[in-house]
């Protein structure tokens, strides 16, 4: 069964990509719809099993690499961390391949689409049950692999090509750290599998390193080298800015990335790492403060965005954020929580903004929406449902685990873990307000497109609305069914086992009343509060935007990453780019090489030309001379 769980997505990409052509449109997608589903049934199944019978398997598949003590085995890794993401991965992805059914429905290159998301789906699956980081990387790389071939899917918008090639070369810079890390592992350990690796690092950790002219602790160096593969592919800030542009793609491709797969994978790193990184307080605290500057970066630049799809994205980057500043505190378990609770409501936040796009006929600004909740009124109840879930609004699954990151950062009791703690809380309510944002100027208020009637819009078909049902139910019971199992304590040794490793037993304590009645306070007075600013008052937003025209601008601009990154390393790059193009290339190897040897041939051949006159007396002069010079040689010699 967990063979079948990881192939079965493979053999539907190898079908609906080879043979979409000959077995048509539709019978690609009921193959790569169907392959995935029972994927996700039989993950539903290991989950049940590992839940109540703590299942626990590493089943080897096939000797990879042997070569002196490298020994990597390619094996399928089912434990509680596993199994948590194997639910993730495939329950997702089979909802986005059913509604891409309906979405795609006009597309003409179906096959090919369903074929990259059934891949895509496979390279994260080989990710999460690895027991090594070979293999790991490998799915690693995979899943960077497919996100290029999704996100510039329509290719011939010059916009997707920028954006898929934007997407590929930011996280080539965070798998450049990550495979040093593994480099670092080997060179250390003579290993790569987890369970020898983990067994070994409280041994080495009062050994230094020199690396780039710096004296690191071993352990933090690899923690360190580690994290960096995480923040790219995990869109933390400073390698955060391809997320944004992925909108490009299909929204199905924003749902499967940007909600359940490939952006959780570097939170997934860092607490499959867990053994490594609790023996690093110095790397913990940077993805502490890294992860809480994610969150609050990325809050405040959704607050002033139009593009539906872009609100998500840097929603997705900054409860990303949370997750990583709960690893920070050592709350693994609440990491992972958050993670599986946030794959439903961001997935159904995404398909359902697909969902209005479809209505509108691929529009995307909110500004030219508004007024539609009647006659999208299940798009629109849909919506409410992952915005309440989102908030953290109370009772609801992004309530238990937004709030459980908050708490587990106060009862950290250190400065980082006040200071997160209180960015958290401050986070958790500017979410609210764009959130809010969204859909006041979506659903309510006068309807502004002036290029679609409001008649001609309309509810989508329930293919698309059925994958949508089930995922609020995911967004609805999932923190409240799953808490105790993911973060109350007898969960932890009962259910996360040795999945998870903890140097430092988590708090038992409570916070005090006031301040687990803070968040959700904030989230509640958000609501009447965004009513009155994007519907009752719209000039109010507009007039707060003049006042504050450079914290507006700064704001819009994305706080200036990527023209600060354009003077840094992009145009540089590309100075330096031609710089080497025009003289070593052209004046150089091709001045002495083909353009040369060319030239030269050229020059002799104008010159024996000159022979060529049609006199015979100048024929026969010259074959007098050369009969000379033999008979002069011959004589001579």
């Amino acid at each position: 069964m967990e063979v079948l769980i990881i192939t079965l997505p493979l053999i539907a990409s190898i079908i609906s990509g080879f043979f979409g052509k000959f077995i048509g449109d539709r019978n690609s997608e009921i193959i790569t719809s169907l392959l995935v589903s029972i994927s996700a049934l039989f993950s539903v199944i290991v989950f049940y099993d590992v839940i109540v019978n703590q299942y626990q398997e590493n089943i080897v598949i096939a000797t990879w690499i042997n070569s002196g003590s490298l020994e990597v085995n390619w094996s399928i890794n089912i434990d509680s961390l596993s199994a948590v993401m194997l639910i993730v991965v495939t329950s997702v992805s089979a909802l986005v391949h059913i509604y891409s059914i309906g979405y795609m429905s006009h597309d003409p290159h179906k096959p090919r689409f369903m074929a990259y998301l059934s891949l895509f789906t496979f390279a994260m699956l080989v990710l999460v049950t690895s027991d090594n980081f070979i293999q790991l990387f490998f799915g690693w790389e995979g899943v960077g692999l497919c996100s290029y071939f999704l996100i510039g899917f329509w290719f011939k918008k010059d916009t997707a090509n920028k954006a898929a090639i934007k997407a590929f070369l930011v996280n080539r810079v965070g798998d450049f750290g990550f495979a040093l890390g593994i480099f670092l592992i080997f060179y250390l350990f003579g290993t790569v599998n987890y369970s020898e690796v983990f067994e070994q690092i409280p041994n080495i950790t009062d050994k230094n390193l020199l690396f780039l002219g710096i004296t690191f602790n071993s352990v933090d160096l690899i923690c360190l080298l580690l994290f960096i593969g995480a923040m790219g592919k995990s869109a933390q800030i400073l390698l955060h800015t391809w997320l944004p542009d992925a909108m490009e793609g299909p929204t199905p491709v924003s749902a499967l990335i940007h909600a359940a797969t490939m952006v959780t994978a570097g939170v997934f790193l860092v607490v499959r790492c867990s053994p490594i990184y609790e023996y690093s307080e110095f790397v913990l605290n940077i993805i502490t403060v890294i992860g809480m500057s994610t969150a609050f970066f990325a809050a405040s630049v959704a607050l002033v965005q139009n593009d539906i799809k872009k609100i998500i994205a840097y929603s997705t980057c900054s409860q990303l954020g949370y997750m990583f500043f709960a690893t920070g505190v050592g709350a693994y378990n609440v990491a992972m929580f958050h993670l599986f609770t946030h794959a439903f409501f961001k997935a159904l936040l995404f398909l359902g903004s697909g969902s209005i796009i479809h209505a509108f006929k691929n529009e995307q600004n909110i500004n030219n929406m508004g007024g539609v909740w009647k006659k999208l009124p299940y798009t629109y109840s849909l919506m409410i449902i992952g915005t309440l879930a989102l908030t953290g609004f109370p009772f609801l699954s992004g309530f238990y685990s937004k709030d459980a990151i908050i708490e587990f950062a106060y009862l950290r009791g250190n400065t980082t873990g006040y200071y997160a703690a209180g960015i958290g809380i401050f986070t958790a309510f500017l979410t609210s307000i764009y959130s809010w944002r969204l859909i006041f100027k979506t659903f309510h208020g006068n309807y502004n497109n002036k290029e679609i009637k409001i008649d001609e819009t309309h509810e989508s078909p329930l293919v698309m609305l059925i994958p949508l049902v089930l995922l609020s139910l995911g967004a609805v019971f999932a923190g409240f069914l799953f808490k105790e199992l993911f973060i109350g304590f007898e969960g932890l040794s009962n259910f996360w086992r040795d999945s998870i490793f903890f140097l430092k037993p988590l708090s038992t304590d409570h916070p005090p009343l006031w301040f687990l009645m803070l968040t959700p306070i904030l989230v509640i007075l958000s609501i009447p509060l965004s009513y009155y600013l994007f519907i009752k008052n719209k000039k109010l937003p507009e007039q707060i935007a003049n006042i504050n025209q450079p914290l507006y601008q700064f704001l819009l601009n994305k706080w200036y990453f990527d023209e600060l990154y354009d003077v840094l390393f992009v145009k540089p790059s590309k100075k330096f780019g031609i710089f080497l193009w025009k003289f070593f290339d052209l004046k150089i190897i091709d001045g002495f090489g083909p353009d040369g040897i060319s030239n030269i041939i050229k020059k002799f051949s104008v010159k024996a030309n000159k022979f060529q006159s049609g006199y015979i007396y100048q024929y026969a002069f010259v074959m007098l001379i050369g009969f000379s010079a033999l008979l002069t040689f011959l004589i001579v010699k």
